[in-house]
């Protein structure tokens, strides 16, 4: 009974969709669209040029680096800087001198004073006058209680190099 039931609502369901439907004003409408007039896109708008900039400030000092005094970078008569690219290289000279620390100095008996200095792996490495660390090529000319004092070989910009003292302080 229940399947007969089904079957005649589906059935009416049917009817409804087809064979009463007036088609005849739906192809009118249809008609009537297609016969409008086509509307009109507009033509984007025109973009004014902008003006080309020309960037000269590559020649200029970089604007975080502290500028260097022109007496310092000139190099006294008959003498020429260069690094010595055929020494080997030893480990400190692996990091710029803004990531190495100095921790500490220890002394022997008989023997100079020597730095501690951290690497930013956390190593400790012993450092004495004459190492070398950085990576400018600096040699280290003094150690102290409170600082590594050494010079650099850092290009002057017109194809040499020149001298430059720096420091590496005690960390706190």
């Amino acid at each position: 009974m229940a399947r007969w039931l089904m079957l005649l609502a589906a059935s009416s369901l049917l009817i409804g969709c087809g064979s009463g439907a007036d088609l005849g004003s739906l192809d009118a409408r249809l008609q009537e669209i297609k016969a409008r007039p086509r509307g009109r896109i507009e033509p984007p708008p025109e973009f004014k040029p902008i003006a080309t900039y020309t960037y000269s400030a590559h020649k200029l000092r970089a604007p975080f680096t502290p500028p260097m005094d022109e007496k310092l970078l000139a190099v006294p008569d008959g003498r020429h800087v260069e690094p010595d690219r055929s020494r080997p290289q030893e480990y400190l000279e692996r990091f710029s001198l803004d990531a190495l620390n100095m921790v500490g100095t220890i002394t022997k008996p008989g023997h100079p004073l020597e730095a501690l200095v951290a690497d930013p792996t956390g190593a400790v490495t012993r450092v004495r006058t004459g190492s070398h660390m950085g990576k400018n090529f600096g040699r280290v000319v003094s150690v102290s209680d409170d600082q590594v004092s050494l010079i650099e070989i850092v290009p002057d910009g017109q194809d040499g190099w020149v001298e430059r003292s720096r420091n590496v302080t005690l960390a706190e």
